[in-house]
């Protein structure tokens, strides 16, 4: 019997998989597309179970790592992924925290060794399409660029990687939703008011309507129930966050050979 097609998503922390990508994991997942969440870092700088964030002196690094790998479990089935990778990497924090300087933080490490790494699991499960984030980070967090660095990498290491894309979000859509949002008085954490709000349309090649997993993603969002400042999120109305969510986006950023068919289904024409 021929394998089902293989999607990869590399994310940088616990609960990037569920606020950037799960509607395009349960979407193949619930095609029986073999869909592998590999996460770089094991989120100890998250918040802990008192809401402090990694910069704050008493944080709970301990716990929070055993906290979120609990989450990020739940949240990974949750989204439709048949198989969890963690690489196990330090998180390195925001810009400016001092964690920067720690040699083991993820934003620190041999770009070429991890891909090494990486790309021996994407032949492993024999990945055809790979999903990271953009040379930003989507908003400029240092273990987000260090993803997109290995991944860029690996994918040119792998030989069977097809296709990398990232997520992004149209400047239109950023702008409606955060309007919406600030009218109805809704906190939008960081990543959302941080992206970079100007990617053009004709950068966009692909567009994944996923409506029919809104409510899944913003489940998935919920269960990483430690990182509270994406509460918000999860208590808005279904429409407002079907107004994001619903609706994913993605430039393509490499491809071993030229693409076509891929408008609506990044595994288009292979």
């Amino acid at each position: 019997m021929e394998k089902p097609p293989t999607l990869v998503c590399v994310h940088a922390h616990p609960d990037d998989e569920a606020l950037f990508t799960a509607g395009i994991s349960s979407h193949y997942g619930a095609l029986g597309y073999q869909v592998v969440l590999v996460t770089c870092t094991n989120g100890a700088l998250g918040l802990d179970q008192a809401g402090r964030p990694g910069s704050d002196p008493g944080h709970d690094s301990e716990t929070t790592v055993a906290t979120r790998a609990g989450e990020l479990q739940r949240a990974a089935r949750c989204a439709g992924f048949s198989r969890l990778v963690n690489l196990g990497y330090e998180d390195s924090g925001m810009i400016g925290w001092p964690q920067n300087d720690e040699p083991r933080a993820f934003m620190n490490v041999d770009v070429d060794v991890a891909a090494r790494t990486l790309a021996a699991l994407l032949d492993e499960v024999s990945a055809a399409v790979v999903v990271t984030y953009d040379e930003n980070g989507f908003y400029g967090h240092p273990d987000h660029i260090m993803a997109n660095r290995v991944t860029q990498r690996a994918v040119q290491l792998s030989t069977s990687a097809q296709r990398l894309y990232y997520p992004v979000v149209p400047r239109g859509v950023l702008e409606k939703f955060t309007r919406d949002a600030k009218a109805q008085g809704v906190y939008l954490p960081a990543w959302i008011i941080e992206a970079t709000p100007d990617t053009p349309d004709e950068l966009v090649a692909c567009v994944m309507d996923v409506t029919a997993y809104a409510a899944k993603k913003q489940e998935a969002i919920s269960l990483h129930q430690s990182q509270i400042d994406n509460g918000d999120l999860v208590k808005m109305s279904l429409e407002l966050f079907t107004l994001l969510f619903g609706t994913e986006y993605y430039q393509r950023a490499w491809s071993r050979s030229p693409v076509e068919g891929d408008r609506t289904d990044l595994f288009g024409g292979l």
